[in-house]
C-alpha cells in the first residue's frame, strides 16, 4: 500500500471536518467526523450519532464504513478522523475491530489545534483477530 499524497490526506481531513458538522451528539456534545477513502478513490463520510440508550450510539468511523459497504465497497486505503479533542481523535476499540475487519490500513487524525498524525492499523490494534483467522 503506497502512502497517500499530502493533498489526498488534506482532502480526507476536510471531508471529515464537513461530516463532523452533521454530528448528532446531544449527550456528550463531542462531535466527530470521519472520511473513508475507498481503493477506487471514492470517499464516504460519517459522523457520530448518539442515542439516549448509549449502547446504541454509532461512531463516525463505523458510520462511514457501513455506508461504504452498503454501497458495495470492500477495499479501502485510509480513514481520517477529526473531533474537538486536544489530542488525536482516536478510534474506540469497537471501531478498531471494524477497521481490522475491512483492512483499513491507515488512520489519519487531526487535533482541534490542527496537529496531524497518522497510524497504521497494526499500531492501533496489534495482534488483531479478523477474517483471516477463521
Amino acid at each position: 500500500m503506497s502512502e497517500l499524497s499530502t493533498s489526498l490526506v488534506e482532502a480526507l481531513l476536510v471531508a471529515a471536518k464537513e461530516a463532523k458538522q452533521q454530528s448528532y451528539s446531544p449527550y456528550s456534545h463531542f462531535a466527530v467526523g470521519a472520511a473513508l477513502l475507498c481503493e477506487d478513490g471514492t470517499i464516504f463520510t460519517g459522523c457520530n450519532i448518539e442515542n439516549a440508550s448509549y449502547g446504541l450510539t454509532n461512531c463516525a468511523e463505523r458510520v462511514a464504513i457501513q455506508s461504504a459497504v452498503a454501497a458495495g465497497q470492500r477495499s479501502f486505503q485510509a480513514i481520517a478522523i477529526v473531533g474537538d479533542s486536544i489530542g488525536p481523535c482516536m478510534p474506540c476499540g469497537a471501531c478498531r475491530q471494524v477497521l481490522a475487519e475491512f483492512k483499513v490500513p491507515m488512520v489519519h487524525c487531526e487535533t482541534k489545534s490542527g496537529v496531524r498524525s497518522a497510524y497504521s492499523l497494526d499500531e492501533l490494534l496489534p495482534h488483531s483477530f479478523g477474517p483471516d483467522d477463521l
